[in-house]
């Protein structure tokens, strides 16, 4: 590999060293704290009339809209976790997947009390209950669903050449640092939406829609060093889970939560399919997946 395609490498690599390191775990922490206990006060200085009259018209007055802050800002961060796992396994992608799934259907359910109003009265919450529940049950399912899926992969290279292995990761760091420029350019959109007082958009729908190409074309370039039937297959597979994640993303309550867990069925039942029809090798070395 000449010295221009590396530099794609490194730059993934020093982000995946700095996003993984102690220190940034903390600061993200200290910063969803912050973000949290920011909104709850800027929301409680509008309901108190403190607020200059412009800034006020675009702040809610509902406390619950400090928890969907923190929960998006979440979200957004473990897109960013799920973008570095792409180098390592299509399978642990997946799981990265289902994992931000399962917390979107969380913020969802929180959703439902900015609606009840404060204080919060039985009148109002009949309504949206049912919607409320099903995302809560969708995400719990999902939930159960993930740790059976985690358990039942088995990671074996796609190919015995380790120059091969080694070129297939540096392709797919290289469509990691695309994915992660579309998500500053969603962002970047969406927030300029919001301070302009448009409609915005579900940053999370869009970045699922351009995370389907970049897995139609993770599968594309591993033919370059594998055309086994059963990799292919299940590989190609997993992408159809992350389009019925996306169709999950657009469709309302029950059919969010169903979409979700039949995505996690799907993709769970896949590879068992997948292992029995190439059994690891039993008493093996485990080496790390490329796959």
């Amino acid at each position: 590999m000449d010295r221009a395609a590396s530099l794609p490498i490194r730059l993934f690599d020093a982000l995946e060293r700095r996003w993984d390191s102690p220190r940034t775990k903390r600061a993200i922490g200290t910063f969803l704290v912050a973000a949290f206990a920011t909104s709850l006060l800027v929301i409680e200085l509008r309901r108190l009339g403190l607020l200059p009259e412009g800034l006020a018209g675009r702040i809610p007055s509902r406390h619950f809209y400090a928890v969907d802050v923190a929960f998006t800002l979440l979200l957004l961060l473990e897109v960013v976790s799920l973008i570095f796992s792409l180098s390592h396994s299509f399978s642990d992608s997946l799981g990265k997947q289902f994992e931000i799934l399962s917390l979107i259907l969380l913020r969802e359910t929180f959703h439902g009390f900015k609606e009840f109003g404060e204080p919060i009265a039985w009148e109002n919450v009949r309504a949206g209950l049912v919607p409320m529940a099903a995302d809560a049950s969708g995400a719990l399912a999902v939930f159960v669903l993930l740790g059976a899926f985690s358990r039942a992969q088995r990671h074996r290279p796609i190919t015995g050449d380790a120059a091969e292995q080694r070129d297939f990761v540096a392709a797919k760091k290289v469509i990691g640092l695309l994915l992660f420029l579309a998500l500053l350019v969603l962002a970047a959109v969406d927030g300029h939406r919001l301070l302009a007082g448009l409609p915005t958009f579900s940053i999370f729908a869009g970045f699922y829609t351009v995370l389907i190409f970049s897995d139609v074309l993770i599968v594309l370039v591993s033919l370059r060093h594998s055309t086994t039937y059963a990799v292919f297959f299940r590989n190609s597979g997993f992408t159809v889970a992350t389009v019925f994640i996306r169709l999950a993303l657009a469709a309302s309550a029950p059919w969010n939560a169903a979409l979700s867990v039949g995505s996690a069925l799907f993709a769970l039942g896949l590879t068992h399919a997948y292992n029995r029809f190439l059994p690891a090798e039993e008493g093996g070395p485990r080496t790390a997946s490329v796959a």
